[in-house]
């Protein structure tokens, strides 16, 4: 088995000290093949906040590191930044690649920069970015996990949430599914879960997953929910398949530890992977 380390809105400027090193702690502990940065990597876009996030990348020692950008990560103050190069610090410390992608014998992990510089918070995706992902996707190998990430949420689980959904989720997450994506990641709303996509998959006739991240290492928690990061395990050989951990902050013993592990049953039948294959 390999390992995804999932990892989102560190919200660096608010993170808290002792939560960081027990998440370095962790990743040498698991020795992932991929870090995941799911955005809000900061909290208010600035060089030293970038810095600081890139250096404690740095000391996680994952070799593979795939990042998205998330609306925290554009000047909100600095106008003239946010007009101008919102994304300016964002790629010193990360990469002009805003939407990169990472690809193995195993796994194919497609980034999308949903965050736009005229929206403060809430994110969107178009039908231009809708058109190249499925495109990479249906391109994807048969035994490759297909795994597409994003800041904000394609599917909410309580009603005060669905204003934190990303814009155009309803038409991209039916064509992303249909063109083979098995597992979506986000961030966003600092609140952990694993769900079916149901009503795509309903209509597309193939599973799909949503992993949402909670706070990895920021104060900024949300309802109590512990400081948490997800692990995914996908299968080196034989049939594709992907289960997911979330390991919570214990303060009491100061370490990340595993509280859920959930199996995805995916679905690899539908006639876009059979073109795909």
């Amino acid at each position: 088995m390999s390992t995804i380390l999932q990892i989102s809105d560190t919200h660096f400027g608010t993170e808290v000290p002792k939560v960081a090193r027990a998440l370095i702690a962790l990743a040498h502990e698991l020795s992932p093949s991929l870090l995941v940065l799911s955005g809000d990597v900061t909290q208010r876009a600035r060089r030293h906040q970038f810095e600081a996030a890139a250096a404690f990348v740095r000391e996680l020692n994952v070799a593979n590191v795939l990042c998205v950008p998330g609306n925290h990560d554009i000047p909100l103050f600095a106008v003239a930044t946010r007009l101008f190069s919102p994304y300016g610090h964002y790629a010193r410390a990360f990469g002009d690649e805003l939407e990169p992608v990472f690809e193995s014998k195993r796994l194919l992990v497609q980034g999308i920069n949903t965050t736009r510089w005229f929206r403060h918070k809430h994110g969107q995706i178009s039908s231009a970015q809708v058109a190249r992902v499925t495109e990479r996707l249906c391109r994807a190998r048969p035994e490759q996990l297909r795994v597409v990430v994003t800041h904000q949420p394609l599917l909410s689980i309580r009603d005060s949430d669905d204003k934190n959904l990303l814009r155009g989720h309803a038409y991209a997450a039916p064509a992303l599914i249909r063109a083979g994506a098995d597992v979506f990641l986000g961030g966003h709303i600092h609140l952990p879960y694993v769900r079916p996509h149901s009503v795509a998959t309903a209509a597309v006739g193939r599973s799909a997953w949503v992993v949402q991240a909670g706070t990895a290492v920021s104060h900024r928690i949300r309802e109590g929910v512990a400081n948490s990061v997800n692990v995914l395990h996908y299968a080196d050989e034989g049939p594709v398949t992907c289960e997911v951990e979330r390991w919570d902050y214990a303060a009491s013993v100061d370490r990340f530890a595993p509280v859920v592990r959930r199996p995805l049953e995916l679905t690899r039948g539908d006639s876009a992977m059979a073109a795909a294959e």
